[in-house]
C-alpha cells in the first residue's frame, strides 16, 4: 500500500500516482510520500507555468524515490505516452537529462526518432491532408492482454455484411486520405468475399491513385489465407502486419492465440508469395512465463523471415484486459519486470538492427512492463507513416467503424460508439455528428 500525503500539490496528483507506479509496479510494496514536506527545498523554483511546475514536483519526487529505493528509471520523470514530443522543445541531450531524468539510451532514442520522423513527413500536407482509420472489431479470439474493441468473428458472422454497409455509409462524401490504415481487431478475420467488398467500397469511394500508404494489419496468422492475400495484393495495399507476438507455442496458448508458430511461417511465405515486399511484425516482451531465453528464441526465429519492419512492444495490461480483471487463472505465471524487461527491449532492437532497420516512431503506455517503451523499427523506406501521424498527430485522422476515433488535433476529437449492437443502430446519427464536427473540412 502506498501512502500519499499532498495538500499543497493535487493539481498534479494524477502524475504524482503514476510515478509512484512506475517505482512500485503492482502497488505491492508498503510506502509513506509526504509531497508537501519532499517540496521544502524546491519551492523557490516554482514559477507558476503548470507545465514548468509539475516537471519541478516530478524531479524532486524521481529524486527523493530514487534515493530512497536505489532505483533509476530510464524513463526519468516522464510518464506521458509521446516522449518524442518532448524533442521538439528540449532538442539537447543534456536539458532532456537533466529535466527529466531520462536514461542518455533513452534521450538518445528520442532525438533519433524525432529527427527521421520530421524528414520522413516532408511528403504529408499537415494542414489540408488527412490520414484514415477503418476499423474492423472482429477477432479470431481474445487474446489475454487486450483492450481494443473486438468480438469473436464466430459469434457476428452473419453480420460482416451490415457492418460493412455502414462503414460505406461512413466513408460516402469523405475526400481522398493520404494514408490508409485498416486495422482492428483483424480484418482479415473477413473471409476472402468480403474482405473484397471492403476493398470495392474503399475503391469506389476514394480516389486510391491518390493515396500514399496503404496498409492492411493482417495480423493473426491463423487469420491469413492465400486468397485473401491475393485481395489485398489485387486491391493495391503495399504494407500488411503478421504478428505473432511470441513464436514460443506455450505462451501463444497461455495469452489465447489460436495459432502455432508454424503458422506464422507459412503466413510469411504465403505473403511473399503473394508479391509482399513490406511486412511488419509485432513482439511483445514481458508476456506472462517469458523468459530471456524464450525471447531469444523468438526473436531468432523472426531473423529468419526477415521481415521489413519489427514493432517491439513492453508489455502493458489495460484495466478492460482479461489479464486485469481475471487474474487468479494467470497469477502463477510470473511476468518479468524491471532490468529484465528492459534486456527484452534491448534484445529486440539488437535484432531490428541485424536485420538493417533503424527505430522511427515510439510511444509508450500507462502499466507498462519494466517502466519501458514500445518501438518501431523499419528497413529505411519501408517505414508506416500513418505509425507516425497517428502518434505524434500530426495531421488530421478520421476513424471510421465501432469504437473508431476521428482526431482533428490532440484535443479535438469525435467518438464512434464501441458497442457493435449500437453501431448498427445509431450509424445514420454518427456520420451526421462526424460531418458536423468536421464542419466541412474533408468533405467534398
Amino acid at each position: 500500500m502506498i501512502e500519499v500525503k499532498n495538500t499543497n500539490f493535487q493539481t498534479f496528483e494524477q502524475d504524482i500516482r503514476e510515478l509512484l507506479s512506475a517505482f512500485f509496479p503492482g502497488d505491492r510494496a508498503s510506502f509513506s510520500v509526504d509531497i508537501d514536506k519532499i517540496m521544502e527545498p524546491h519551492m523557490s523554483m516554482l514559477t507558476g507555468l503548470r507545465f514548468e511546475d509539475k516537471s519541478t514536483v516530478k524531479r524532486a519526487l524521481y529524486d527523493y524515490l530514487s534515493a530512497e529505493t536505489g532505483k533509476t528509471l530510464p524513463w526519468g520523470t516522464l510518464t506521458g505516452i509521446k516522449p518524442v514530443r518532448l524533442a521538439e522543445k528540449y532538442p539537447d541531450l543534456g536539458i532532456l537529462k537533466e529535466k527529466f531524468r531520462i536514461s542518455e539510451e533513452k534521450a538518445r532514442l528520442i532525438l533519433g526518432i524525432a529527427d527521421r520522423e520530421n524528414k520522413l513527413l516532408s511528403c504529408i500536407d499537415r494542414e489540408n491532408g488527412y490520414s484514415m482509420y477503418i476499423g474492423i472489431p472482429f477477432c479470431p479470439t481474445r487474446c489475454l492482454y487486450c483492450s481494443f474493441t473486438s468480438n469473436p468473428i464466430s459469434r457476428y458472422a452473419d453480420r460482416v455484411d451490415e457492418y460493412l454497409s455502414c462503414l460505406e455509409k461512413e466513408i460516402k462524401g469523405l475526400k481522398t486520405p493520404e494514408t490508409l490504415y485498416i486495422g482492428g481487431g483483424t480484418p482479415t478475420a473477413l473471409n476472402a468475399m468480403e474482405l473484397e467488398k471492403l476493398m470495392k467500397l474503399i475503391h469506389n469511394n476514394l480516389e486510391m491513385d491518390k493515396v500514399k500508404e496503404f496498409t492492411v494489419e493482417a495480423g493473426r496468422p491463423d487469420s491469413i489465407t492465400e486468397d485473401k492475400l491475393k485481395v489485398l495484393k489485387d486491391y493495391g495495399v503495399e504494407r500488411i502486419s503478421i504478428n505473432p507476438q511470441t513464436m514460443n507455442e506455450k505462451t501463444l496458448k497461455l495469452i489465447g492465440r489460436a495459432h502455432t508458430p508454424a503458422q506464422c511461417i507459412e503466413a510469411f511465405e504465403m505473403a511473399r508469395s503473394a508479391g509482399f515486399d513490406n511486412i511488419n511484425t509485432d513482439l511483445i516482451m514481458g508476456l506472462p512465463g517469458e523468459t530471456l531465453d524464450d525471447v531469444s528464441y523468438t526473436l531468432s526465429e523472426i531473423e529468419k523471415l526477415h521481415p521489413e519492419s519489427l514493432t517491439v512492444h513492453a508489455l502493458a495490461v489495460k484495466r478492460s484486459a482479461r489479464l486485469s480483471t481475471d487474474y487468479d487463472p494467470w497469477s502463477d505465471y510470473e511476468r518479468a519486470e524491471g532490468d529484465e524487461v528492459g534486456e527484452m527491449i534491448s534484445m529486440g532492437r539488437e535484432c531490428a538492427e541485424r536485420l538493417g532497420m533503424v527505430p522511427y516512431y515510439l510511444y509508450r503506455q500507462k502499466n507498462i512492463a519494466g517502466n519501458q517503451e514500445n518501438t518501431g523499427y523499419a528497413v529505411p523506406g519501408k517505414e508506416c507513416l500513418y505509425n507516425i501521424i497517428m502518434m505524434e498527430e500530426k495531421q488530421a485522422v478520421v476513424g471510421l467503424g465501432a469504437g473508431s476515433t476521428t482526431k482533428l488535433n490532440s484535443k479535438d476529437r469525435n467518438e464512434n460508439v464501441k458497442d457493435l449492437k449500437t453501431y448498427f443502430e445509431r450509424i445514420d446519427e454518427m456520420v451526421e455528428k462526424r460531418n458536423i464536427f468536421l464542419n466541412g473540412r474533408l468533405l467534398y
